[in-house]
């Protein structure tokens, strides 16, 4: 069961200007975590922000758990479509402990006072979920009495509460330190999991999104570039913009000689091209790049090399190498640890066999083709 559809969700806020959300359509299957990622005005604020009920959208439809939530002269306003919300702000009111900001949101003014019954309820629904953020003996606290981590966790516990339908999530680990971040992102997907809430999560940190969602929704310009799963949208995108947003990879020009594809480093012959079985189409596009992801790229020590290294960065787990081609164009690559190449050496370079992807260098949104090659000597 899908808990939010959209069909063809546009958002536009000048006349002339590009649609700040642009026909998306997508749905979210009960239990899932969505991550909206993308760079800043992408859209994926906006599309959160008509889900939420704070925008109204100008055309299409938005419907959760199966009730439309957009229907024009008929809007519903976001106090009822039992959805939670969780800022990059925390938006924590500085006079109300834990209990009581966390409270406040199991206190909606179209609710008639039940008595000592309700006030009993709201207090082991606020229990409960200072519990489930792992809070407990906080309750007394207020906000500048917390790290920035526990008022995160009292932002989540306050949107939970409700026992919503949907939760959204504004980029909420933005303002966290680096090592809070770590830990705050797998306990945020803990929770979401734990409770079976479905949650929409917007970011623009590759790693967060692959860590957290079940599916990611690489947005551009207000529209949906790739959805899939993490693992999809890592190893099979669909366009340049995703593989360069998402994996970083390197983009090598390459010009097709049948039957193989010339580089500055040498020549890939095609061992599958477009298909198991035909060979690449005469009339495709003579000319276009290779994307070669940073680990999939192998140095080895060797004069005269390919690429001069004029720069090594350490990363704890890896060295990222920066390689000076002759032509003056870069490549990156990481490696281990294991092996340390001088800055100035001479290297030679070689692809694992894994699949490559071709990109026509006509536009980057062309979905790619999916080649696989081996280097030639």
């Amino acid at each position: 069961m899908s808990i939010l559809r959209l069909q063809t969700v546009t958002r536009q806020f000048a006349k002339g200007d590009r649609p700040a959300v642009n026909r998306i359509t997508l749905s979210l299957p009960q239990g899932d975590i969505l991550a909206l990622l993308g760079p800043s005005g992408c859209g994926k604020t906006t599309l959160l922000r008509m889900i939420a009920g704070f925008e109204a959208p100008q055309s299409g439809t938005i419907e959760l758990a199966g009730q439309s939530v957009s229907a024009e002269g008929n809007l519903v306003p976001p106090e009822r479509r039992s959805v939670g919300m969780v800022f990059q702000d925390f938006a924590l009111f500085p006079h109300l402990t834990v209990a009581e900001n966390i409270a406040f949101g199991l206190t909606p003014s179209a609710r008639p006072p039940t008595g000592r019954k309700d006030s009993a309820l709201m207090q082991q629904q606020v229990a409960e979920a200072i519990a489930l953020v792992g809070l407990q003996g906080k309750a007394d606290r207020y906000p500048h009495q917390l790290s920035g981590g526990q008022q995160q966790r009292v932002a989540l516990a306050r949107a939970l509460a409700p026992r919503p339908t949907l939760v959204l999530l504004d980029e909420p680990l933005s303002n966290l330190d680096v090592q809070v971040r770590l830990t705050l992102r797998q306990e945020v997907r803990d929770i979401l999991k734990a409770t079976g809430t479905s949650a929409i999560f917007v970011t623009h940190d590759q790693e967060e999104a692959m860590a957290i969602a079940d599916q990611i929704a690489v947005m551009r310009q207000g529209e949906i570039e790739q959805l899939g799963t993490p693992e999809q949208v890592y190893q099979t995108p669909a366009s340049r913009f995703v593989a360069e947003f998402v994996t970083q990879a390197n983009f090598l020009p390459a010009r097709f000689v049948a039957p193989s594809w010339e580089t500055e480093i040498g020549s890939f012959a095609s061992a599958i091209a477009l298909s198991s079985s035909e060979p690449y189409p005469a009339d495709r596009p003579a000319t276009g790049s290779l994307m070669i992801r940073q680990e999939d790229l192998h140095l080895e020590l060797a004069q005269p090399g390919q690429a001069v290294v004029s720069d090594r960065q350490f990363l704890g787990r890896e060295y990222r190498y920066s390689l000076l081609l002759p032509s003056g164009a870069r490549l990156y690559a990481r490696t281990s640890t294991r092996t340390v190449i001088p800055i100035g050496s001479s290297v030679q370079l070689s692809v694992s066999d894994q699949a490559l992807r071709y990109f026509p260098d006509d536009a980057a949104s062309v979905k790619a083709g999916v080649l696989s090659f081996e280097l030639s000597a």
